[in-house]
């Protein structure tokens, strides 16, 4: 028979939770072998609304406070973050995107149409040395996407070289005049971008044979990423895995792509960020343990051709996608961001933990003001989301040990249709075990036992992500409705841990050894 039990967090905040015994989560600290890279907690930032321009870069006479011209309430946000890596300038806008257009100085740097997003123009004032510059300030290493799409290899190949090279060469002299002595320290190339798509239209046996050209000449490169699958299309995998198979010396990683649409179309309304009922609920959390199975599939594929690992997954664009919010460009991708992205965003982050021996970066689509984005900013305002707050909980499991998790989870169950309850990952660094966990839920808590076999927990603390409505979100000029709090965590008996979920949370358990 069910009861009620009170779990209290800060602010004097009740919440009765259903509890049920079905839930079950065993460690298996002892096979903890696998590193979570610290990637997998990347972003990105396209040309692509107000992302670049008004989100991260306002320029340097600008009346919002910034260095040199970068927003300093964003980068002290980003700071605390620990953004390990992020991706530039795309996206779609990649394949579209010259970057000679973008260096020297900015009142000779010619404009372009942003065709892809909105039809406005680039005046290109964020380039090459503001985007490295960018992350220098973060502290994070770059990603950059390069042009295939309209581009060509020697364009391609001078841009690593302006980038990486400490020799004496055109490309490196052009940098030294434009103001930068020594090269940047980047690692991530990716070679185009959803090159079956608007990078190109291309057919994978076209691009196979494309990317090795390219990989071959962009050899100052010392991570080439090759353009991989939209969700659903195996063969993709198959064929570049194929091809390059003897070639893995110029390919390090593959990209995957996949959103999480509440109405699964591409060409009609996706459903609101805000205003939505359980019926959008249960389709958005249930697509996205999409994720999972998405990555079993092209996984196994990259086993047959790659079994000792040397190829990773780079999950670069994920996330949720929704209508526009109203009023707004729909080619600028601004969309609000409520508990339910929280879930899904804790959700992904778990998925991607349980897959760390081939996934080794995550790119959550994107950074600022665009799609599920961590920070919105209008004019002087800011603000943090949900999704913001589960990323700067997670943070304690990059560069950590990965422990096996076995996960028995309750249904959540609607009109007929049911779903996996619980989403969990854990991990082990410095003497601490971080456990995540998401009850996706809206209408009911769920009590969990953990399972922890000989580790002997001398302090535990916790926090906790939730909400009173599953569309709560914090906007600008008001009070935050979702942010970061304590969660009080009993302490083991038997070596069962009992976690008592409310409803719609994501939660982080520590126990130090």
């Amino acid at each position: 028979m069910k009861h009620l039990r009170l779990i209290s967090t800060v602010g004097a905040m009740a919440v009765a939770v259903a509890v049920s015994a079905q839930n079950k989560i065993v460690l298996h600290p002892e096979n903890a072998k696998q590193t979570i890279s610290k990637d997998i907690y990347g972003h990105f930032a396209e040309h692509l609304g107000h992302c670049i321009y008004g989100g991260i870069y306002v320029g340097a006479d600008s009346k919002i406070p910034n260095t040199n011209g970068y927003r300093n309430d964003v980068v002290d946000a980003l700071k605390a973050l620990k953004i390990p890596v992020l991706r530039w300038p795309g996206g779609c806008f990649a394949d579209t995107y010259h970057w000679k257009d973008g260096i020297g100085p900015k009142e000779k740097r010619p404009s372009i149409i942003n065709t892809n997003w909105g039809g406005v123009t680039e005046d290109n004032s964020f380039g090459t040395h503001e985007f490295l510059d960018f992350c220098e300030l973060l502290g994070c290493d770059a990603y950059v996407n390069l042009n295939v799409g309209s581009g060509d290899v020697r364009e391609a190949a001078e841009w690593v070289e302006y980038i990486t090279s400490a020799n004496e060469s055109p490309m490196t002299q052009l940098r030294k005049q434009n103001g930068r002595e020594d090269p940047w320290n980047v690692k991530y190339f990716g070679i185009g971008n959803e090159n079956w798509g608007c990078g190109g239209n291309m057919e994978p046996e076209y691009y196979a044979d494309l990317y090795r050209r390219f990989a071959t000449f962009c050899g100052g490169a010392p991570y080439r990423i090759a353009c991989g699958a939209t969700a659903d299309d195996p063969n993709w995998t198959e064929v570049l895995m194929k091809k390059t198979e003897k070639q893995h010396s110029i390919t390090q990683g593959l990209s995957l792509h996949k959103y999480t649409l509440p109405i699964n179309t591409w060409t009609g309304s996706k459903g609101s960020a805000t205003d939505f009922k359980e019926d959008l609920w249960y389709s958005t959390v249930s697509e996205a343990w999409a994720m999972d199975s998405l990555l079993d599939l092209h996984i196994g594929i990259m086993q047959k051709y790659d079994p000792n690992n040397e190829v990773g997954v780079i999950f670069d664009e994920w996330g949720c996608w929704y209508d526009v919010e109203p009023g707004t460009n729909p080619g600028f991708l601004f969309q609000q961001n409520t508990m339910r992205d929280a879930i899904v965003a804790g959700m992904g982050l778990n998925i991607f933990n349980n897959h760390a021996e081939r996934v080794q970066m995550a790119n959550i689509a994107q950074m600022v003001n665009v799609l599920q984005a961590v920070i919105l900013t209008k004019d002087e305002q800011m603000v943090l989301t949900p999704t913001y707050y589960v990323f700067k909980m997670y943070a304690d499991h990059q560069g950590a040990k990965l422990i096996p998790t076995d996960v028995q989870s309750n249904k959540y169950t609607f009109e007929g249709k049911s779903t996996k309850t619980i989403c969990a990952s854990a991990s082990e660094k410095d003497g601490v075990v971080t456990l995540t966990l998401v009850n996706l839920n809206p209408n009911k808590g769920e009590s969990v036992d953990v399972e922890i076999g000989q580790l002997a927990a001398k302090t535990l603390k916790g926090e906790i992500v939730t909400a009173s409505k599953m569309n709560d979100y914090n906007d600008f000029g008001q009070a935050e409705k979702i942010t970061l709090k304590p969660f009080d965590v009993k302490k083991p008996a038997k070596g069962v841990l009992k976690v008592d979920m409310p409803a719609m949370s994501v939660i982080k358990i520590q126990l130090s050894k």
